[in-house]
């Protein structure tokens, strides 16, 4: 049941976390909101790891992984949040699909394991004629919503290398130590984007804003972490590959819901990058199996209640 409870939390975080981007920057600068949430996180995760009494450094190839493990917070959060100002949030949950496609293709450059399949690269360029599409379609909105889908893309890619290299340094690393170590040798940088870009104190902070920033503080970065990291050992990679094909779906509701508006031809590409990861993540191959393992069981009752009823006719014919 926890792992349940688990799995859904990480869920609903990962399809909730756009919308909560888009909350926090309606009444703050992009780089505000974002050095605001990485410091208070990094305080809030170091406190915790000391109230567990737990080492922040154990020994010197921790700074490694921990280098390892910000790349894919900064400068890639910085990206996300820069282009919540032109990308609706359902549409960026649904570019951020790309996600495992991105880690495949740095697999085989990093850990030097292919995992692309015939059916794998099929769905690699399903994804990105779907991302073709939504782009293109995009493009209507002026040129700073394109710039805003390449950002994402960039952030993608970022994310993918760094998991990669996590994967292969962090083997035995707990999820507390991994996080906070990411969020505190990245705060400094978030602090100092922001000077560049900004550098001055918000005057107001809007009811909104203030809900964004402390959910995704409390969900995003402190619960998130650790949560992803418990359903990543306890599940099999089959069950948690199905989070990045669950998440954009939902997200893409919970914009909608907000008030999110999108076109046809953005709504056709969205699907198609969502039947690329269901490809991708081996989907169909198990519903087919599924549906297999149905029917062997069916055929097997319908066997059983043949032979019961033969035996009920034998023993009536021998009386």
């Amino acid at each position: 049941m926890r792992i349940a409870s688990a799995y859904a939390l990480v869920v609903l975080i990962w399809s909730t976390t756009p919308l909560g981007i888009h909350w926090s920057i309606s009444s703050l600068s992009f780089s505000f909101s974002i050095m605001a949430r990485m410091v208070l996180a990094a305080i809030l995760c170091f406190a915790l790891l000391k109230l567990l009494r737990k080492p922040f450094i154990s020994e010197s190839r921790d700074w490694l992984i921990y280098a390892a493990s910000s790349f894919g917070l900064f400068p890639n959060m910085l990206l996300m949040y820069w282009a919540a100002q032109s990308v609706p949030s359902g549409l960026m949950s649904i570019i951020l699909g790309i996600y495992p496609f991105c880690v495949g293709i740095f697999s085989i450059v990093v850990l030097r394991e292919n995992p692309f399949s015939p059916v794998r690269i099929l769905a690699l360029l399903l994804a990105i004629f779907g991302l073709w599409l939504v782009y293109r379609e995009q493009a209507a909105a002026g040129v700073d919503a394109l710039w805003g889908i390449a950002a994402i893309v960039l952030a993608c890619l970022i994310w993918g290398l760094s998991s990669v290299f996590v994967k292969k340094l962090a083997v035995n690393m707990e999820p507390l130590r991994l996080g906070t170590g990411s969020l505190v040798i990245s705060a400094p940088f978030f602090i100092f984007a922001w000077w560049l870009a900004d550098g001055t104190l918000p005057t107001a902070i809007d009811q909104r804003s203030l809900i964004g920033v402390i959910y995704l503080i409390i969900a995003g970065s402190l619960l998130g972490h650790i949560l992803w990291f418990y359903v990543l050992r306890a599940c099999s990679v089959a069950s948690v590959s199905l989070i990045t094909l669950i998440t954009p779906v939902m997200a893409l509701s919970w914009g909608m819901l907000a008030g999110e508006q999108f076109s046809a031809p953005t709504l056709v590409g969205a699907g198609l990058i969502l039947a690329a990861l269901g490809l991708y993540q081996g989907l169909v191959s198990r519903v087919m199996e599924w549906h297999k393992l149905r029917i062997r069981r069916t055929s097997a009752r319908v066997d059983g209640h043949i032979i019961r009823a033969e035996a009920i006719d034998a023993r009536q014919i021998e009386r």
